[in-house]
């Protein structure tokens, strides 16, 4: 299908794209995997025996976890790959 400007097949390789990133973003969301650590990675306290029972893997503590989920975080508003939709806004 032509497309105007763009080749014939840009549009499902932008939607793959787009469905590949977000699968990279969940996978990232996962969470921690294998032996969990007896120490915060991040500010050297104790993690207490039921959270490292609880969620196998883990690295921080309680409150490094809360206070890097309390920063915002930069999300763009827009399209970055440039379609012609996200420059209409």
């Amino acid at each position: 299908m032509a497309g105007g400007w763009t080749r014939d097949g840009a549009v499902s390789e932008q939607i793959e794209a787009s469905i590949n990133d977000e699968l990279a973003r969940l996978k990232a969301r996962r969470g921690p995997q294998g032996e969990s650590a007896t120490h915060c990675a991040e500010c050297e306290e104790p993690i207490p025996e039921a959270r490292r029972q609880a969620v196998p893997g883990v690295k921080p503590c309680v409150d490094c976890v809360a206070a890097r989920d309390a920063r915002p975080q930069a999300r763009g508003g827009f399209n970055r790959r440039g379609s012609k939709d996200s420059q209409l806004k």
